[in-house]
Order: structure tokens, then C-alpha cells, then sequence
């Protein structure tokens, strides 16, 4: 076994192992290409997140689903930076949006510069994804519109929250659908497709993209909970601190609304008050890490985790396809 990335996929194949190590390789080449500018400030702060790293996630996944076609075909690695760019800018507006200090590991764009320079840096990587995915052709781009309309989208309905009588956890999982689910989706079909894989295999990698999204997501929202900001790049709590209702609280008020326990619903009050405080939000944290609530959003990691797994099933068996389920393993592996 050996390990690709800084993900951490184990890879049993050393063809395989090479040839995914050389396109992230050409795809980190050209995520530097894409964010140069005549403007040595605008190349700073664009470079800025892809010089921090990061798990190259939707890369990865966009050569994995190569492998099911022509994986030397010239569409996919330039389709695989276009991917990541986008989920880069939208980390630029994030940023703002969530007031965050840091972003892998480094200080956020906001927080070094200002939020000016971060959401108009966030619209120069959108531009240079833009310009290199039209040399993909009309389909790419209608298929990078969509995924960019539903990215929007979730954003906004977190933003206004479930109408009277929504389920919150349902709706949220139709939020981290779109923001999230929706461009790793993209990730595994512009991979296939760009191999030349049939429609059906183009259809299972993009089905599995966005279910493999979501359960990402959902881990995302247990390390914003119970990691340290080594492990997951950023501060602790930051969706906590800015009332953020990620899944382990919603779990909670589910759980406070239905069993109505006193020490639930202290809970929940907690959370609602001014976590810029920072014992409050250090006593927040505590709390929760230790309540059931942040267990049962784990379980639903693995659930969507396993609905990604099984999606895989009809495609044919081989070291790609074992590498695919192992990143299922790998996203639970991160909710602990």
C-alpha cells in the first residue's frame, strides 16, 4: 500500500499510484499557471490559498474517474484545475462571510488583506476557471453553470434558513447538497467524461461525487467540532462562533425538541448566546464534543459515506474502483 496525496489514499496498483501522482503534479502546475497575473499583488493574494495546500479533494477524485476511460486524454487535467479553482474562489467568500482568521493553516485572505481584496480575489480565480473551461467545450460549460447555480443556491438557503415547518436537518442537507455535493459531483463527471467513459459510468461517478460531497461536508461539520485547528486547518468552532447551525446542533435541538432534557436545552442556550465570548465559546465546544448529538452526526457521516460505496457497484472491478471506496473509508476515517 502506498498513499497519494495529502488525503491520504492508499493505492495498491504503482501504475495507478504513478499516474495519479503526475496528474495532481500537472494539475498543482496549473492551478499556479491560472492565478499569475500582470498584477504582482493580484498573484500573491490569488496564489495565497494554493500555495497553503490543501487535500486537492475534487482533483483526486477527477483522476480516479479517468481511469474509467482514457486517462491520458488532455481534457482532464485542465477540467480538474477548472474544479479547483472554483472551489478555491468560493473559499475566498467564505471567508468573508463566516469572518474567519484562518484557512489552512495560514491566515485567511480577509484577515490578511482585507474583505475587499478577498471577494474580488474570489472573482479572479471564477474568471480564470471560466476562461479555461470554454477551450472544454459547450457541454463543460453548461454542466459547470448548473453545478455553479446550485453551489449558489445552497448558500442562499443557509443564509435565509428553512421556511416554517422545514425539517432543519433535511434542509441542510439539501444546502451542503448544493454547496458542496454539487461540485464534487462535477469533479467525478467531468473526470469520466473527459476520459470518454460511457454514459452510464459518467452517470455512477457523478452520482457517487455528490453523495461522497455531502458525507465530506458532514465531516467537515464533526472536525469543525472536535478537531484542533492542526488537524483541520482552521480555528476550532468557527461555524459555532458564528452561529452557523452545522449538523451536530442541529442533531442537538432535534434531540432537545424531542426528549426536551433540561440539560439539552442548556445546551442549546448556550449556543445561542455570544460565543465571541471566549470562555463561552471554549465551554461550547466542551459541551458538545461530549453530547450524543456530535456522535449521531458521525453516524450520518458514515451513512452517506455508504451510500457512496454502493453507488459503485455496477461499475467494473479494478484498482480505480478500489481506490474510489477507499476514499469512502477516508472521509469517515476523518469524522473519527
Amino acid at each position: 500500500m502506498t498513499v497519494v496525496g495529502p488525503f491520504g489514499l492508499s493505492v495498491r496498483d504503482q501504475a495507478l499510484e504513478a499516474d495519479v501522482q503526475a496528474g495532481l503534479a500537472a494539475v498543482e502546475e496549473g492551478l499556479l499557471d491560472a492565478t499569475k497575473s500582470e498584477v504582482p499583488f493580484i498573484t500573491e493574494a490569488a496564489q495565497h490559498l494554493v500555495r497553503a495546500g490543501g487535500k486537492r479533494f475534487r482533483p483526486l477524485l477527477a483522476l480516479l474517474a479517468a481511469r474509467f476511460g482514457d486517462p491520458d486524454a488532455p481534457g482532464i487535467v485542465p477540467a480538474a484545475v477548472v474544479v479547483e479553482l472554483t472551489h478555491l474562489a468560493t473559499l475566498y467568500h467564505d471567508d468573508v462571510m463566516d469572518e474567519a482568521d484562518v484557512r489552512r493553516g495560514v491566515p485567511s485572505a480577509n484577515s490578511r488583506w482585507d474583505n475587499s481584496v478577498a471577494v474580488l480575489t474570489g472573482d479572479f480565480l471564477f474568471a480564470r476557471a471560466s476562461h479555461i473551461l470554454a477551450d472544454l467545450g459547450p457541454e463543460a460549460v453548461r454542466i459547470q453553470a448548473e453545478a455553479f447555480e446550485r453551489l449558489v443556491t445552497g448558500q442562499i438557503l443557509e443564509t435565509a434558513g428553512p421556511r416554517d415547518g422545514r425539517d432543519p436537518v433535511a434542509h441542510y442537507l439539501d444546502v451542503i447538497g448544493g454547496k458542496t455535493g454539487s461540485l464534487i459531483a462535477v469533479a467525478g463527471r467531468f473526470g469520466a467524461m473527459m476520459s470518454g467513459a460511457d454514459d452510464r459510468i459518467v452517470d455512477v461517478l457523478t452520482q457517487y461525487g455528490e453523495r461522497l460531497g455531502v458525507a465530506f461536508q458532514l465531516a467537515d461539520d464533526v472536525l469543525d467540532i472536535a478537531s484542533d485547528s492542526h488537524e483541520s486547518g482552521k480555528t476550532p468552532g468557527t461555524d459555532l462562533r458564528e452561529g452557523i447551525p452545522t449538523l451536530p446542533v442541529l442533531r442537538l435541538h432535534e434531540r432537545a425538541r424531542l426528549l426536551g432534557a433540561e440539560e439539552d436545552r442548556a445546551l442549546c442556550e448556550l449556543l445561542a448566546s455570544d460565543l465571541s465570548d471566549e470562555d463561552r465559546h471554549r465551554e461550547a465546544l466542551t459541551r458538545l464534543r461530549a453530547h450524543p448529538a456530535l456522535e449521531q452526526a458521525r453516524r450520518d457521516t458514515v451513512r452517506y459515506a455508504e451510500d457512496a460505496r454502493a453507488v459503485l457497484e455496477p461499475l467494473p472491478e479494478c484498482d480505480a474502483k478500489a481506490a474510489l471506496v477507499q476514499l469512502c473509508d477516508a472521509v469517515v476515517h476523518r469524522a473519527g
